[in-house]
């Protein structure tokens, strides 16, 4: 049996709190920190692609961003009040970029401190859909998606977990727009009878609905505003 999304914690530290610790010396907030940004930085490069043009720029300048928010300069602001963390996340990274031309230097790549991992970033902004998004609404795209990959990641891993992940792989399609399987051929396929693989894809939804809510919850400090969330996603999606 698949645990229940009580029984999961693993993302009871919301985003903001992990920025707030960050401001100090705790070293497992600084981690935390860390893979966050790991998160965030395809959707911050495409941002900057988009908004200053060439490649190597672009690159320059999402390793510069990342280093000064590590460095905790970026942190000096937070503060849950000022609204969702993907807009302080940008805002950080529009007055990064301010400074940065101001000055008319740009970081060398890198500058030494490699920390996101930018090897694929032009190969997999180029496999990105031809669009006229804006900068800003390419951000929120590429954030919509990123946080559904993680979904879909922790789904995998809870099914494979439980022994599952054939039949996920299966019926993964029925959460998307991709063509879904016939519940039919995939009986045959697991030996079930076909009631059981509509019951089990009907428990894959509420579990994708679940582990959704949960990765937002982690993103905002009040679990009133998932709702708000997650209608922002669909619509990030849907580019309006």
């Amino acid at each position: 049996m698949l645990p229940s999304s009580a029984e999961r914690d693993d993302f009871a530290t919301t985003l903001w709190s992990v920025v707030l610790q960050a401001k100090g010396d705790d070293t497992s907030a600084r981690v935390a920190l860390a893979e966050l940004c790991r998160q965030y930085w395809f959707p911050i490069y495409a941002y900057l692609r988009r908004k200053t043009g060439p490649a190597d720029n672009a690159e320059d300048l999402t390793q510069g961003f990342f280093a000064h928010l590590l460095s905790g300069n970026g942190l000096a602001v937070a503060n849950p009040s000022r609204g969702r963390f993907r807009a302080f996340v940008l805002a950080c990274c529009n007055n990064f970029l301010a400074n940065e031309l101001a000055r008319e230097a740009a970081l060398k790549r890198g500058g030494g401190r490699v920390v996101v991992p930018l090897d694929d970033a032009e190969t997999r902004y180029r496999l990105e859909p031809a669009d006229h998004f804006s900068p800003d609404k390419l951000y929120e795209r590429q954030w919509a998606l990123t946080l559904l990959d993680a979904t879909f990641r922790d789904l995998e891993a809870e099914y494979i977990q439980t022994e599952q992940g054939a039949l996920y792989t299966r019926l993964r399609p029925t959460l998307t727009a991709d063509e879904a399987p016939r519940y039919v051929d995939v009986a045959v396929e697991f030996a079930m009878t076909e009631a059981a693989v509509k019951k089990a894809a009907q428990r894959l939804r509420e579990r994708f609905g679940a582990t959704l809510r949960r990765r937002i919850g982690a993103i905002v400090e009040d679990p009133s505003q998932i709702d708000d969330e997650i209608r922002g996603l669909f619509a990030a999606l849907a580019g309006t």
